[in-house]
């Protein structure tokens, strides 16, 4: 997909993002007016032309979306990275099916790009460990995917 511009994602990165995943999420800093950078990972693409996540419903993210809807969404994976941009807007200012207070964003695909630099690949894809409770996290990453698959926009 070098060079290429879709405007939904592709259906090699549609199931890639219909489960838990290591993405990051660029916004607009509502004070400082530059960039600012998050890693998230409760992330769900309902279809190809939306990506839903789950955030802490205090985070900066959410005055900076409420401020300036534009984001990327940057996803390694399948030997590349890809830039996902769209407009943000907060679907549901708390979760009520979650026990902690979380929002849930949604954004509208409108580009998506592969942009990996010329003659490389990506030869492992970025993975973490949950360093809390593995109980507890599986349980509440469980009832966080089960709520962002179930809501109705």
């Amino acid at each position: 997909m070098a060079n290429q511009v879709e405007h939904e994602l592709t259906t090699e990165l549609l199931p890639l993002l219909q489960k838990e995943r290591y993405v990051t999420l660029a916004t607009v800093d509502f004070e400082k007016k530059s960039p600012n950078v998050n890693a998230i990972s409760w992330v769900y693409a309902p279809s190809t032309k939306a990506i839903r996540f789950a955030i802490d419903k205090r985070s900066r993210i959410i005055t900076n979306i409420k401020e300036e809807p534009g984001v990327v969404l940057t996803i390694i994976a399948n030997g590349s990275t890809y830039s996902v941009s769209g407009k943000a807007t907060i679907a549901a200012e708390k979760i009520e099916s979650v026990p902690l207070k979380l929002s849930l964003i949604e954004v509208e695909v409108e580009e998506v790009r592969d942009v990996m630099f010329y003659g490389a690949k990506i030869v492992q894809n970025p993975e973490y460990d949950k360093t809390y409770d593995a109980d507890a996290a599986t349980k509440l990453d469980r009832q966080v995917m089960e709520a962002l698959k179930a809501f109705e926009s």
